[in-house]
């Protein structure tokens, strides 16, 4: 799917909600007595995360291969894990005005979809194997006999230091404006509590996203990890495309696994990606992004398509590995442009992503 149709449905959901969700409240003034977290996310330099739009990747056979079609849809997916937790942000904005500060229970009609909403806040809860001091729940009452049960949001929640998760399905906040992805949902576990070294971090899972216009790139599902420690931020994931395919068209299906480092001072990054099949069942880092990666991937199939190997050199010569990024884009493959990059390629060694047969088939469900 074009990242910028993308962004802009996600940029929709969190508008959508930040106007229904204020009950009768709208003039209301957010207090200083809320309970909700007052953020939930982990900001990505524009180095590695795309605010621009999409190019597709090229599978045309010319001279050079653009490094940008290469990483430009690594940029773009990144940009999509952290717009879900920009929603997050503003669904606790919009909540706010309602003064959410004790266990509370009330119904209002969603202005968008003219449709009741139910809400409860209640005390000393548990989900994934935790124990959280709030839960948070929005419901659809029209659907509370349907197998989802209407649920629009959860969250769970501690408050010192802040740690959550949120759980969200589209469809049933506003049913008029989702009626196209009726079983989309996404989940954004957040931390301040030091884990794995960082100051903070998130990790964000997108389920059942809908192709409706049989998009080659569509992304269906994605799991992304980002966390920050000082000024760096590092970022791991995959996310599966059950259409893709490069330049063989009887090979269809493949996972986007990447592992990069950014510095959101001096806007620099380093990344690594891989292209291994959907179907590979493997945590391992070299099969992932080594013998998975964009040159062995590419160069494999133009030497089954017949190409000669020094064409094929020359096509591909800006997909070594790891790619570098200043600012707004892609600069380089394989070498540094200066040694400011080296603190960022010693990160990035030491990450992995995830295996790609699990995030094919990654399902998220509400407690």
């Amino acid at each position: 799917m074009n990242k910028l149709n993308f962004l802009l449905v996600l940029a929709l959901l969190a508008l959508v909600f930040f106007i229904s969700c204020t009950k009768e409240k709208n003039e209301a003034e957010v207090t200083n007595e809320s309970i909700l977290p007052a953020n939930w996310g982990v900001d990505i330099p524009d180095a590695i995360s795309n605010v621009g739009k999409t190019k597709n990747l090229s599978t045309t056979y010319g001279d050079t291969l653009n490094g940008n079609e290469i990483y430009e849809n690594l940029r773009t997916f990144i940009a999509v894990g952290e717009s879900a937790s920009e929603i997050v942000n503003a669904i606790i904005t919009s909540i706010s005005v309602n003064n959410i500060n004790e266990p509370m229970s009330l119904t209002y009609t969603s202005d968008e979809d003219s449709r009741a909403k139910h809400l409860d806040v209640i005390e000393n809860t548990t989900f994934d194997g935790e124990s959280w001091e709030f839960q948070m729940t929005i419901s659809d009452v029209g659907s509370s006999t349907n197998a989802d049960e209407g649920l629009a949001l959860q969250m769970f929640w501690n408050r010192q230091p802040i740690k959550g998760i949120a759980i969200i399905k589209p469809y049933n906040l506003n049913r008029t404006e989702n009626v196209d992805s009726p079983n989309t949902i996404f989940k954004i576990a957040y931390s301040e509590t030091g884990e794995n070294g960082y100051n903070k971090q998130m990790v964000v899972e997108l389920d059942a996203f809908p192709n409706p216009n049989n998009d080659k790139w569509y992304m269906n599902s994605l799991k992304m990890f980002a966390g920050k420690v000082g000024d760096i931020v590092n970022v791991y994931g995959n996310s599966n495309h059950p259409n893709a395919f490069f330049f063989d068209s009887t090979a269809t299906g493949y996972d986007w696994a990447f592992v990069a480092s950014a510095n959101d001072v001096t806007d620099i990054a380093v990344a690594e990606v891989g292209l291994p099949r959907n179907n590979l069942n493997s945590t391992d880092r070299t099969e992932l992004l080594v013998t998975n990666s964009i040159h062995t991937v590419f160069n494999d199939q133009l030497v089954v398509l017949g190409y000669e190997q020094d064409d094929i050199d020359n096509y591909l010569f800006n997909t070594d590995a790891p790619g570098y990024f200043y600012g707004n884009g892609f600069v380089q493959g394989g070498m540094a442009p200066s040694g400011d990059y080296s603190t960022l390629e010693s990160y990035i060694g030491n990450l992995t992503p995830y295996n790609p047969s699990e995030i094919r088939d990654l399902t998220i469900s509400f407690k």
